[in-house]
């Protein structure tokens, strides 16, 4: 017994031995004991307004809101959250339902003016540890939007879901984002994601329409892209009330049906083959959906794709306006989110024609727009132009009208639109004949000053007397000037004192000009060089274009459109008859 009670404490001893020499050989005596180790700290992950500084927030208000959204995480607990705007503490936060990971997606700040601004959020942890993140925005004013085409609703999806008719913003619902769209920016689906929307003023009538573009991810063989549906039954095709279009296939090819409920049963528009793409090929394709109170009909790419007869639509019982989801209301065969793009929604309270679909279609693949509706404001990148002079507005074909004066022009960076041989340029005019001549619009070198001697860039004039004036469009190659001097097709009498909408086109072959959509010059032409060219100049040849005496269009001028695309006599013609 004693024998075994001392080889007993010899292995004990032993043991200990071990077990201090194993612990001690692995400490770094360099580090700091255990138990002393700093931890992480705090760690702020913001998503809105974006943490690289890209966020712009445009209103037609002066003083606006914003909706900031971030997480905070730490390995021990949260003890205070501070959320600074423009150095002004307007949150702070010591409360939390879950002290190691804090989600705020709704925090409100309403006094948010035009300019620059700055978002400070600072995190501080139970050991003192912090993080700060801090990033800019801009608020930018734009001018109320005017509703086009009867429309109820439109959404640009420019970094805002906003329906820019109502002045309303939609109910995010998981975590869409923006992408690059058709024009700027784009919806960007997400897993479990999209937009809802009140249907309350949308959803009436029998006479509905609405348009959008639309780029798919296949990932997902089937999807709901957009719908207004009664919560039940769950089976699209078992639905009486409302519409929703859907899509289904596989990773090389999708179709799209569209069904729509009378009242009393469900009407489908499945047309097959005409209404299915490839989305291996990955391109952007326009959707019209139109009723009426006797047919259902689906466009893709301004063409018609489907038609089934049907009594009107009807409306009772519907939800929300559902984006990007079948989720939750039409959702039956699992046709759920749409991860892809949509852009450019719009709804009308009217049934579009084929015409007015091609139209709206044409429009949105704008580069620059101006309507002139008191403003001299780019609606595409919404930015000013330049003001020389003293021009000011009058009555035009829509709304406003640019109205020239002495000495006046509108200028705006030319960067940006004058690339490519693929160029277009369509707007409304009516002249002031008081002047024998004037510049109309140009894109030119400054040198030298005869418009005859220009290789680059482009310009449209005008010359002759108070009762026939004709129209010439001058252009350059690059080592050369080609004109568009058509004679009698392109003169018009000024004492009708009529609008004439214009169109100019420029492709890698012809230099075009086309008056109330109808070709009244073409000249054979290689391509449109832009060398050294200055600005737009919009309603005058000065600075650039002015020789021979071409100066400012004292007149009016309506609907300026530039697209870098060659634009066919048909779109052209689905402009002048909108």
């Amino acid at each position: 017994m004693r024998m075994k009670n001392i080889n007993l404490f010899q292995y004990t001893t032993a043991l200990v031995f071990t077990i201090f020499f194993v612990v001690t050989g692995c400490q770094n005596f360099d580090e700091p004991p255990f138990g002393d180790f700093p931890l992480d700290g705090p760690e702020i992950t913001l998503t809105f307004p974006n943490p690289n500084g890209s966020t712009i927030i445009r209103s037609v208000e002066p003083i606006t809101s914003i909706i900031m959204d971030f997480s905070v995480s730490d390995d021990i607990a949260i003890s205070n959250i501070i959320v600074q705007f423009d150095g002004t503490e307007i949150a702070n936060m010591s409360e939390f339902t879950d002290p190691k990971m804090v989600d705020i997606d709704d925090l409100l700040y309403d006094n948010v003016n035009t300019g620059s601004h700055t978002v400070t959020i600072t995190a501080i942890d139970s050991d003192g540890n912090e993080d700060i993140v801090t990033t800019t925005f801009i608020k930018e004013d734009t001018p109320p939007y005017n509703p086009l085409f009867g429309e109820i609703f439109y959404m640009s999806f420019e970094d805002t879901y906003t329906d820019l008719v109502s002045n309303t913003d939609a109910t995010s619902v998981g975590s869409p984002t923006f992408g690059e769209g058709k024009i700027g920016q784009a919806y960007d689906g997400a897993a479990d994601s999209r937009l809802e929307f009140p249907s309350e003023g949308l959803a009436q009538g029998t006479s509905f329409s609405t348009t959008f573009w639309l780029k798919i991810d296949p990932s997902d063989g089937r999807s709901g892209i957009i719908n207004i549906s009664t919560p039940t039954p769950a089976g699209p095709a078992d639905k009486s009330s409302g519409f929703g279009l859907i899509r289904e296939g596989g990773a090389d090819s999708q179709r799209f049906i569209l069904l729509a409920g009378n009242g009393s049963g469900t009407t489908w528009v499945n047309p097959g083959a005409p209404a299915t793409i490839d989305p291996t090929l990955n391109q952007w394709v326009h959707f019209g959906i139109t009723f009426s109170d006797s047919k259902a009909s689906l466009y893709m790419d301004g063409k018609l794709v489907g038609q089934s007869d049907f009594t009107g639509i009807d409306w009772t019982g519907v939800g929300d306006l559902v984006i990007m989801s079948g989720d939750p209301n039409f959702n039956g065969w699992n046709h759920k989110t749409e991860k892809g793009l949509m852009d450019e929604l719009r709804i009308y309270d009217r049934t579009l024609s084929e015409s007015d679909i091609q139209t709206i279609m044409v429009k949105e693949q704008a580069a620059f727009y101006m309507n002139f509706d008191d403003t001299y404001m780019d609606l595409v990148s919404n930015t000013d132009a330049t003001i020389v002079g003293s021009p000011s507005f009058d009555d035009g074909v829509f709304g406003k009208a640019y109205k020239g004066a002495a000495d006046s022009r509108l200028e705006f960076p030319s960067e940006g639109l004058a690339q490519g041989t693929s160029f277009s340029t369509t707007f409304w005019l009516k002249i002031d004949p008081s002047d024998g001549r004037s510049g109309i619009i140009n894109i030119s070198t400054p040198t030298p000053a005869g418009p005859a001697d220009k290789s680059s860039g482009f310009g449209l004039i005008r010359e002759g007397g108070a009762d026939s004036q004709r129209f010439i469009l001058l252009a350059g190659n690059g080592s050369g000037t080609t004109w568009v001097n058509p004679g009698a097709p392109a003169t018009i009498d000024p004492t009708l004192n009529q609008w004439v909408h214009f169109g100019i086109t420029f492709s890698d072959s012809k230099a075009t000009l086309y008056m109330d959509g109808e070709l009244v010059g073409q000249s054979d032409f290689t391509g449109i060089d832009w060398t050294g060219v200055g600005d737009l100049v919009i309603m005058s040849g000065d600075p650039n274009f002015n020789g021979w005496n071409h100066k400012t269009e004292k007149g009016l001028m309506d609907d300026l459109y530039i697209f870098h695309k060659t634009l066919t006599q048909e779109e052209i013609r689905s402009m002048v008859n909108d």
